[in-house]
């Protein structure tokens, strides 16, 4: 779904980098290799994101054993595919392929077991995987999930030829594949052509972070690597955020913003709840079956 050109979007007062961080290279599911970006010491900090993992190999003993069957309670995951394939399964009944380009949107609230297995046995494997946070009074909902394929995501081109992919929330007048009313996401990805720059709105309030993942970046005079998160700075005169990319090179960056839902987090493993009395109970219900449908 591509839109046609859109004008460059007015930032008066851009955000600095108040923070670069490299990320944790380290191993889950069933020995899949990643880069942990947002870890859980930056929780209260990105706000309402609970997790950022990127993952990128061309080697399949990276990749190949997946993520076999696991639970999830109390928040959302974003998957995102750049370049693979990988087969979704869960104890809802939902099953589907995400591919390259793709986006899988699975919200655990109550609970859910799932699967996240290659169909690939070679070629490269790389995207994303993004936790965002659910509000206490949705984490005991129904769970959901959705595919959706590259052709069915939003895309606009700016004037200066940057192509931007809008999986959730909104920019320059392009609503995303998926909204929320809370925690109001905002997930771009965002391919400037050497030498070109882009403008995003950002509401003051919001949490904001920004990773370069080809090429390198520049925002508000400071220089941001390729595989690079740069925590934007709250400021409540800022209006948004505007990010160079290389002079010689393409750059791709994904940004993340959010309005953050200042609630208490309590993580254990795949449960994030609101108290520890709500961790217990989740670990109960897992343990007793009473996780998704047929679980």
């Amino acid at each position: 779904m591509t839109n046609t050109t859109k004008n460059s979007v007015t930032v008066n007062q851009p955000r600095v980098v108040e923070h670069l961080y490299q990320g944790v290279d380290t191993q889950d599911g069933a020995g899949v290799k990643l880069t942990r970006v947002l870890t859980n010491q930056l929780q209260h900090r990105l706000d309402p994101y609970l997790m950022l993992d990127n993952f990128k190999s061309d080697n399949p003993d990276d990749y190949i054993a997946g993520f076999p069957n696991h639970p999830h309670r109390g928040f959302e995951t974003i998957t995102y595919m750049i370049t693979g394939r990988m087969r979704h399964k869960d104890s809802a009944g939902n099953e589907g392929l995400l591919q390259n380009g793709g986006v899988q949107w699975m919200t655990a609230a109550s609970g859910v077991i799932h699967s996240e297995l290659p169909e690939q046995e070679d070629g490269e494997m790389e995207g994303f995987q993004l936790w965002l946070n659910l509000p206490a009074k949705d984490k005991m909902n129904d769970p959901w999930y959705k595919d959706f394929q590259n052709e069915d995501l939003p895309k606009f081109e700016t004037d200066n030829g940057t192509k931007v992919t809008v999986i959730a929330g909104e920019s320059h007048g392009v609503e995303g594949a998926v909204t929320r009313e809370h925690t109001e996401p905002n997930y771009l990805d965002i391919h400037l052509p050497a030498g070109a720059s882009f403008s995003h709105s950002i509401p003051a309030n919001h949490n904001a972070f920004a990773f370069v993942y080809r090429g390198s970046a520049k925002i508000s005079g400071q220089d941001v690597p390729i595989k690079t998160m740069a925590i934007l700075k709250n400021d409540a005169n800022t209006d948004g955020v505007v990010i160079e990319g290389s002079a010689d090179e393409e750059t791709k960056v994904v940004l993340i913003t959010g309005r953050p839902l200042n609630e208490p987090i309590v993580q254990y493993g795949p449960f994030v709840m609101n108290t520890q009395q709500e961790i217990i109970q989740a670990v109960t219900d897992f343990q007793e079956g009473r996780f998704g449908e047929g679980a």
